[in-house]
């Protein structure tokens, strides 16, 4: 059985695929990892194939699976976005996972080995039934294994914690934790103003990111894609609120979107050249990106995207 698609789960395959350096500081904020953004993202597939006890051959979709790479080591991730809980949710992650942990599995004389990955799950609506970790045991001949499933609660983050912890990723889905005052926001002009101030807000955070170079125009522009994405379908029935948040989220800074779409293309087009002649030359690597920051004017983030982009 092949699971239907929503569009929050389409927001949450664009944002990975798109922008996928955005996963990181999640994963540091569920797992306690200490990634610097540097890592190499490896996508896996997400449609496995599995058999039936009838003998029919299921394809199940998992939101996503990726290993991230840090030098000679490398660790696999399993992520689920929900917009709440449900009771089939750990029988489709012990599917998932074992399937995931079999497409990689080594068998070395008589033995299999398999390495299961390390499972999380956003739900982006969450009341006081919402656990805060999920379990799955396993009993076998040789004893019980069993792992965590790490549960990230978008509701719980305030819009400050958002872009102090770096965690861009869950600005689309912000508005789930104004979704309960939608009706009041809908018929009470003030109350509309002051969520649209909020966004506002939103949109002025992201602009510094840009303008710091923290990230890029594209970006920028699928983060606001996205949020008008997940508005669009959860105020469906609220024409203030969805027309009222997508003039701030649309219109004052997507006018010269273009002109630096194209300027974005022109700087890449440059990275490209200096990180060439630097390995012509035999420059080390800190080199390139010392001589990327400083001719194009950008981070260290923006470097080294552009460095691990366009190093060969």
């Amino acid at each position: 059985m092949r699971l239907v698609s929503t569009p929050y789960d389409d927001v949450f395959r664009t944002l990975l695929n798109d922008c996928s350096s955005l996963i990181i500081p999640l994963i540091n904020e569920v797992f306690g990892e200490r990634y610097t953004g540097k890592e190499k993202i490896v996508f896996s597939p997400n449609e496995h194939f599995m058999n039936r006890q009838d003998g029919e051959e299921g394809e199940r979709i998992s939101d996503t699976s990726f290993k991230i790479v840090a030098g000679t080591e490398s660790k696999k991730y399993h992520w689920e976005c929900q917009s709440s809980t449900d009771s089939s949710m750990l029988v489709r992650f012990f599917e998932y996972d074992t399937q995931i942990a079999l497409d990689e599995g080594e068998i070395k004389k008589d033995v299999l080995t398999v390495t299961l990955p390390n499972s999380a799950v956003l739900f982006l609506r969450c009341d006081n039934t919402t656990p805060d970790q999920m379990r799955i045991e396993i009993i076998t001949p040789g004893g019980i294994v069993s792992y965590p499933i790490p549960v990230m609660k978008s509701q719980q983050y305030s819009i400050d914690e958002i872009f102090e912890k770096g965690l861009l990723f869950l600005i689309p889905f912000y508005v789930f934790s104004h979704e309960s005052r939608f009706k009041e926001y809908n018929g009470d002009e003030d109350k509309l103003r002051e969520l649209q101030r909020e966004y506002r807000d939103i949109v002025d955070r992201i602009e510094q990111l840009l303008n710091a170079g923290v990230i890029s125009e594209y970006t920028k522009c699928t983060i606001m894609d996205m949020s008008n994405k997940v508005l669009v379908h959860i105020a469906r029935k609220y024409e203030n609120i969805r027309e009222g948040v997508k003039q701030v989220m649309g219109g004052r800074v997507l006018d010269y979107e273009a002109k630096r779409i194209k300027d974005e293309g022109i700087k890449e087009g440059r990275a490209e050249g200096i990180i060439e002649a630097g390995v012509d030359f035999g420059l080390s690597d800190k080199e390139i990106l010392d001589k990327l920051q400083i001719k194009l004017n950008i981070s260290l983030q923006m470097a080294q995207e552009y460095f691990s982009k366009y190093r060969k």
